[in-house]
């Protein structure tokens, strides 16, 4: 049954649809609860919640050995596929006969990920308390935030693109599918690129060697 009686704030929203994940989504939808700027902020967590556990997990967990920072991996993990899922998701939209847009596929998804991020902020504190015979504890935390994030995302395609289960199931494949696809052709174009950026450095410093000499 809808809450039409809900008037929360936006803010609100995200942690609403976690606790409630089956009606949570569908309660979004009839309120056009729908906000960017919440979502760019979870989005924005994701990236810093990534370089702090990097950065800030126990020794004893902490299975990355940073010897010079550089900050992009952690920004391609979390921004970059984010959006590329999102994209991936309404470029397919249309072919599934999928209701949703741009702006409601990034406020969901983002919405979704509120347990996992969540998860990983108390894995990464609790790192550096807890002992090695302990770390089950990091990976029961850890494996909950994630099943609970993927039960939501199912939720919130399934609710967003008015889908039936099994198609919301094949509409996420797909959607893995487009990611990958994407993906490599952004590294193809960044090839080509450097590329033609290499190839024209090379033409100028001939040229500024040819004009010295």
């Amino acid at each position: 049954m809808m809450r039409f009686d809900l008037d929360l704030p936006a803010w609100k929203w995200p942690f609403y649809c976690a606790r409630h994940p089956f009606e949570g989504f569908d309660d979004l939808r009839w309120k056009n609860g729908y906000n960017m700027k919440v979502a760019l902020v979870i989005v924005l967590c994701f990236f810093i919640i990534n370089v702090c556990q990097a950065m800030m997990t126990g020794f004893l967990f902490n299975t990355t050995y940073v010897k010079v920072f550089n900050i992009v991996p952690y920004f391609s993990s979390s921004v970059i596929m984010f959006f590329t899922w999102v994209v991936g998701n309404w470029s397919l939209c249309t072919l599934f006969d999928g209701e949703g847009n741009m702006k409601r596929i990034c406020c969901v998804s983002a919405y979704a990920l509120v347990p996992y991020l969540a998860s990983q902020v108390i894995t990464t504190i609790a790192s550096n308390f807890l002992l090695r015979t302990e770390g089950a504890f990091i990976s029961f935390i850890q494996y909950l935030g994630i099943t609970w994030s993927v039960i939501l995302i199912i939720s919130a395609m399934k609710t967003v693109h008015q889908y039936s289960i099994p198609k919301t199931l094949i509409a996420i494949f797909f959607t893995v599918v487009a990611m990958v696809i994407i993906l490599f052709l952004l590294v193809l174009l960044l090839t080509l690129f450097q590329q033609v950026y290499v190839f024209c450095y090379s033409i100028y410093t001939e040229i500024m060697y040819r004009v010295a000499v």
